[in-house]
């Protein structure tokens, strides 16, 4: 990939982005959580959603350090107030899971206007593109290992002892998620799970 390739990818990647931490805020806002909208992060801009390390840096050293072969990043997590909620292990689950839902339903939009119009290869391209991106963030995002979303799924769904229990490996997240990169076994668990929503919305 080269520099401009990058830059497209980079491109569709924040918008990816910001509709998932968008969804996050909404529910929780619509759940009686208003620390998102008064954190200014209930709003489609992107530059509310952009953390200097992990939208910016991660994804330009991945693109460096993998010869331009892998290109990925997170938003800034948008700010939850689980005591607000009146159910919070419900709650907890249905937030954590509406940013990945959110990229599916945009890619599955997506789709069915590559399907039903006549695009040019440039439109094509790009809305090609933008599904393939919000439905690989969707999916990573749903792996179990926290902060991904996928572990607040699964601590709504654990008893409290185990939920409880399961919380405690989140301050060793982020280096399980780098072994599971360096190990490739990342791809193993992504890439079957992607090529098949992939062939569901028909792009593939």
């Amino acid at each position: 990939m080269s520099i401009a390739g990058f830059l497209v990818t980079f491109g569709f990647l924040i918008v990816a982005m910001v509709v998932h931490e968008f969804a996050h805020g909404w529910v929780a806002y619509k759940l009686g959580d208003t620390t998102a909208k008064y954190s200014g992060r209930l709003t489609l801009n992107p530059l509310a959603h952009i953390d200097p390390i992990w939208t910016l840096l991660v994804p330009f050293s991945l693109f460096l350090f993998s010869g331009g072969q892998f290109v990925f990043g997170m938003a800034k997590p948008v700010p939850i107030n689980y005591w607000a909620f009146k159910n919070p292990k419900r709650d907890i689950l249905l937030v954590g899971s509406s940013g990945p839902l959110a990229n599916f339903i945009f890619a599955f939009i997506l789709s069915l206007i590559l399907r039903i119009s006549a695009p040019s290869l440039l439109l094509s391209f790009i809305l090609g593109k933008l599904i393939f991106i919000n439905v690989l963030l969707g999916v990573f995002n749903l792996i179990p290992v926290p902060p991904l979303d996928g572990s607040r799924v699964v601590s709504g769904l654990l008893p409290n002892n185990l939920s409880y229990a399961y919380a405690q490996i989140e301050p060793y997240g982020f280096i399980i998620l780098i072994l599971l990169i360096w190990l490739g076994l990342l791809d193993y668990i992504i890439r079957p799970i992607l090529i098949f929503i992939l062939r569901l919305l028909g792009v593939s």
